[in-house]
């Protein structure tokens, strides 16, 4: 048929990634977690997703990922087609002028295949390890200025000195005719720009719609998520650009299995479950976010539970439940291009964890495709 002779997304807009946080239970070992992770590339690789982003976390045991360009470099190495791109870089904790010359290496070491992700940081005990007042928000300032000082690094040729509130930078002259910034990355003007956005009028969303970067909307309910587009038009519309839906990405909890009851059973009753309970949850109520999770506002936060997350907000379900479910979702929100499935390990159980990315791709994407 079409389908086997074409890559599977020919025919539609629709888009396949994954966005991994990346989340493993506090006992793995963290060369196991590592390997679960660099497994995942491999096989998102050979079933054809378009991308996947690995965040960068310095103080969460279920997030245990302080360098993702450790991962990403490796998976370059064992991947063909697939671009791959932290989700992202914490600015606030990296010298800009070092960071911009490493994400340039990394994009020579990808041969044109890196998105480069980028991300305030909002884990208070990241900010207390780095002494960044979070609270005060100098973490998007922060961000902000490292963009900057990145961006101009790159495209100029001229020395400059940049003397900014948290860094200062200079791009030197050459020196004895031997010495001089040489560093830059292989894509033009530089890779895509993604970044992540968790709050109703996102700062960081506003930035996406001002620089024309890729928006990445984090795993909330999906009515409340709607709100995040409104923030990358408003900056859009401040330097007068037309930002693109299909640019959108759309980060969700995901499983599919042959029946509704078993991927039920795979989801809530397993590792995705287990994460939400013992970590998602409880990080979420102690930062007040449970508004967001909910369907309606008068939800009780008693009520708000792995199963309620799964019954109104993940995507489980067979290939026909998760096609209709997906469908509804692009309605609702007003349309994404690109569905990132929210990566949990299961590396307990790698054959469900496999199975379930297949099943995406070969059964529910075509019956997306119209999107």
């Amino acid at each position: 048929s079409l389908h086997d002779a074409l890559p599977i997304s020919v025919g539609g807009n629709m888009k396949l990634g994954y966005f991994g946080m990346p989340s493993h239970p506090p006992e793995r070992p963290l060369r196991e977690g590592f390997e679960w992770d660099l497994q995942v590339i491999r096989w998102l690789d050979e079933l054809g997703f378009s991308e996947a982003w690995f965040g960068e976390h310095h103080t969460a045991p279920w997030e245990p990922n302080p360098a993702p360009d450790l991962l990403i470099a490796q998976g370059f190495a064992q991947t063909e087609n697939i671009r791959l791109g932290p989700g992202g870089f914490l600015l606030p904790y990296h010298h800009p002028a070092e960071l911009a010359n490493r994400v340039a290496m990394l994009d020579h070491i990808s041969n044109g295949r890196l998105n480069f992700g980028v991300a305030a940081s909002g884990i208070p005990s990241d900010w207390t390890m780095f002494n960044v007042d979070g609270e005060a928000g100098d973490n998007r300032l922060m961000t902000r200025e490292a963009l900057d000082i990145i961006l101009q690094l790159w495209s100029s040729d001229e020395p400059f000195h940049y003397e900014g509130k948290y860094w200062q930078v200079d791009r030197p002259e050459e020196m004895f005719g031997l010495l001089r910034p040489h560093i830059k990355p292989l894509q033009t003007p530089h890779p895509p720009i993604g970044v992540a956005g968790l709050s109703k009028g996102s700062d960081t969303l506003k930035l996406a719609g001002e620089r024309g970067f890729i928006p990445m909307s984090l795993n909330l309910n999906p009515g409340y998520v709607a709100s995040h587009w409104e923030s990358v038009e408003i900056g859009a519309a401040r330097v007068g650009r037309t930002p693109d839906r299909s640019e959108w990405r759309m980060v969700r909890e995901v499983f599919v299995a042959d029946t509704d009851e078993e991927a039920w059973r795979w989801s809530v009753g397993a590792h995705m479950g287990r994460m939400y309970r013992e970590y998602f949850l409880p990080l979420l109520n102690n930062f007040g976010f449970f508004e967001f999770l909910k369907h309606a506002p008068d939800v009780p936060d008693s009520d708000i539970s792995a199963e309620y997350c799964a019954t109104h907000n993940w995507i489980v379900g067979s290939p026909d439940t998760v096609a209709a479910s997906i469908e509804q979702m692009y309605e609702r929100v007003g349309g994404f291009g690109c569905l990132l499935v929210l990566g949990f390990d299961y590396a307990d159980d790698p054959s469900r964890w496999r199975h379930s990315l297949e099943l995406l791709q070969r059964e529910v994407l075509p019956r997306v495709a119209h999107l």
